[in-house]
């Protein structure tokens, strides 16, 4: 399935859904952060994905990360919550999403890099060559929150 995210844009479907979901900012030992680089709107991306009933949040971030990415975390934290309005993504099956996702601080427990049906690849990537990469905006004001070692409250917007 494939989706178009659309940002503060006015032309833009409206929404007829929310679903829960989480991103990740899983940094190694060395600063290098887990990206993913999707299938579905073919942009970079931190791993996350949709809340299943009957599941713990927490393990929503492990279960995701695991699965798009081949490497196994632990949860350290929250880097904010992310629900605006003027952010709606288009599915080809007529779903039109509002953003609601909590993205999460995480560490590499074990695991190595793999790809999935959502992730065509995967990659440790240094925090300064962001700026190369094809990333939507609200992805980077999360990475840019989650990579702020000064920020000691969640971001709420």
């Amino acid at each position: 399935m494939s989706r178009i995210d659309h940002f503060r844009d006015p032309d833009a479907p409206e929404a007829n859904s929310v679903v829960p979901s989480v991103t990740a900012v899983v940094r190694d030992g060395a600063g290098l952060l887990l990206l993913i680089h999707r299938t579905d709107n073919d942009l970079w991306a931190l791993p996350g994905g949709g809340h299943d009933i009957g599941e713990r949040i927490g393990d929503t971030v492990v279960r995701e990360v695991e699965e798009e990415t081949g490497i196994l975390v632990e949860v350290d934290g929250i880097v904010g919550l992310y629900s605006d309005p003027e952010h709606v993504i288009a599915y080809d099956d007529g779903e039109v999403r509002q953003q609601f996702s909590i993205c999460f601080r995480a560490h590499p427990v074990r695991g190595s890099l793999r790809t999935s049906s959502e992730s065509k690849e995967v990659r440790w990537v240094d925090p300064a060559g962001l700026d190369v990469l094809d990333i939507h905006p609200s992805m980077r004001l999360r990475i840019q929150h989650g990579l702020d070692a000064s920020r000691r409250d969640p971001y709420i917007g």
